[in-house]
């Protein structure tokens, strides 16, 4: 995952093959059709986790290793973690 001021961005990437698998943000069509601008960030993370654990359980992955990108485990970061958590993804 990686936030910027204004966005955030989640990806399942598979490591032995460099490739992803899933991602979504702030930035995806899919995603900004669920937000208006008036959202909260945590708020906007929150989708967006919900949205890539969904499209990671339509290729059929179930766990992951979450790598928060060096940032604390608060706020947007958190928000996202346990939405996709919510979502059925287990890490």
């Amino acid at each position: 995952m990686f936030r910027s001021n204004l966005h955030i961005y989640a990806q399942v990437i598979d490591d032995s093959t460099h490739q992803t698998l899933a991602a979504a943000s702030t930035l995806d069509p899919a995603v900004r059709g669920l937000l208006d601008t008036q959202h909260a960030k945590q708020a906007q993370a929150t989708v967006v986790g919900r949205i890539v654990a969904e499209r990671a359980q339509e290729k059929g992955i179930e766990t992951v290793v979450f790598d928060r990108g060096g940032y604390q485990y608060h706020g947007r970061v958190r928000a996202l973690a346990e939405a996709a958590r919510e979502a059925g993804l287990k890490f």
